[in-house]
């Protein structure tokens, strides 16, 4: 079987998308500008914390959550959001659904180069995920 590999469906994606550096994405934070959305799974959350503010959007549900057509529809996670900068582990999850959200429609989206570790090391706050 001949299948395209995932490296190469995230590098064909980055070639679509906009990537944001960590330190621009901090600057952006500091001044309000972004909305940061955590795609990880809710167990890397309890497990890593996540970054202060950010929302959460697991991965699985991304493209439903922000379709108004859809019956899993969550207008709470839509109504107050500004740019979307998305992030996940290490920035391969985050540019396949960036690239997914693109192909939405939704035009004021970008994600993280390095994911949540990228984010962490550039200052970053990271806040206890508590579970429910």
């Amino acid at each position: 079987m001949n299948i395209k590999s995932s490296q190469k469906l995230v590098q064909e994606a980055e070639k679509e998308i906009e990537t944001l550096d960590p330190q621009t994405v901090k600057q952006l934070s500091d001044k309000n500008e972004i909305t940061l959305i955590d795609i990880r799974d809710i167990r890397e959350l309890w497990n890593e914390g996540t970054i202060e503010n950010s929302k959460h959007i697991p991965r699985g549900m991304l493209e439903f959550w922000l379709d108004p057509e859809s019956t899993y529809y969550k207008s709470n996670k839509v109504s107050d959001m500004k740019k979307m900068v998305l992030y996940c582990g290490a920035g391969f999850r985050s540019a396949l659904a960036t690239k997914s959200l693109v192909d939405m429609g939704f035009r004021n989206v970008a994600h993280v180069s390095g994911g949540f570790g990228a984010l962490k090391d550039a200052g970053l706050k990271v806040v206890v995920k508590e579970k429910k």
